[in-house]
């Protein structure tokens, strides 16, 4: 049986940023897909879910919220 290399507790993890400001956890031995930024590297998965969890406040993408903030009249 095949374990899923994104529940491995054991494993080392990647935190992962794309040009919206959406975050990943990914594991270090998966290559790292197109669009995608290591704003974390090689660290254990609940030191990465931490720094997710602390980083990623807004789970708008980054397009939306500027497009609100448009329509609201604000500057970005």
């Amino acid at each position: 049986m095949s374990t899923n290399p994104f529940d491995d507790e054991t494993a080392s993890f990647h935190v992962l940023v794309n040009d919206e400001g959406q975050y990943s956890l990914w594991p270090s031995r998966v290559p790292v897909p197109a669009g995608w930024a290591v704003v974390l590297r090689d660290r254990p998965r609940a030191e990465c879910v931490s720094h997710v969890d602390a980083e990623w406040t807004d789970m708008r993408p980054r397009s939306l919220v500027e497009a609100m903030r448009a329509a609201d009249g604000e500057r970005p």
